[in-house]
Order: structure tokens, then sequence, then C-alpha cells
């Protein structure tokens, strides 16, 4: 498990959104955004976008805040999550996950934001503003 993480506050607020498995990319995703995430399995299509950016009758949950591990980093690298999920959830704060190909990103509720970047100092991982 890395000692000290590298991270980067992404600066939109987000909302993770559901929708039918079968439905279409909605034209109110703008991919051009710092920030958006599409997951299609059998059961729905996920979208993790900018919080003002969604209609009012979408089901969501925001906003999030993110933070970036610095990367790029190597998939074979162990517990990276894990090292940012475990202070977390000894604080109290619940997490929204996502893996890409170069890094990982970890999502909080927007009001416990500042409660975990210092959680996560505390831990000994390096925050900084994006």
């Amino acid at each position: 498990m890395p000692a000290s993480l590298h991270l980067e506050a992404v600066g939109v607020r987000l909302a993770v959104c559901r929708l039918d498995a079968g439905s279409d990319l909605p034209p109110w995703v703008d991919q051009s955004r710092e920030f958006t995430s599409v997951t299609r399995t059998m059961d729905e299509l996920s979208v993790v976008c900018a919080r003002d950016d969604v209609p009012e009758d979408v089901p969501m949950e925001g906003p999030w805040r993110a933070f970036r591990v610095k990367g790029p980093i190597v998939m074979t690298l162990i517990g990276v999550v894990a090292a940012l999920a475990n202070p977390l959830a000894a604080a109290g704060i619940s997490i929204f996950a996502i893996s890409t190909f170069d890094t990982d990103y970890i999502l909080v509720h927007e009001p416990d934001f500042d409660a975990a970047v210092g959680a996560l100092t505390q831990a000994g991982h390096v925050v900084v503003p994006s």
C-alpha cells in the first residue's frame, strides 16, 4: 500500500446520475468539461458529470467533489484506493471511487470535502487545489 499519495482536488462540483440501461447518452452531458465519467452495465447507465448540467428531473446524488491521484500510476500498484478509503471511512466519510487507465478518483459529498482534506492530510497524503 502506498505510504503517501499526491492528490489534486478537481474544481468542478459533480453529480452521480442514474439512467435506464438502454438510454442514449443525453445531450446535457458535456463531455468537454473537466470531469465526465460514463459507465454502462446491463442494469443501468451511470453518468458522473458537472452538477450544474443535470436537469432537475434526472435521478442523481450530489453535489460531490473529487480528488485525483496524481499519476499516471501503474495498474498493478496495490492498495491505492484502500489508502484513501480507509482514513475517510475512519472519519465517517463515504466515497464513490472511479478508476481510469492512468489513475484513480475518489469522490466525497461536497459537505464532507473539508473534513476529507483533513483526514487525507492526517493520513500522510498531500492534497493540492486544482
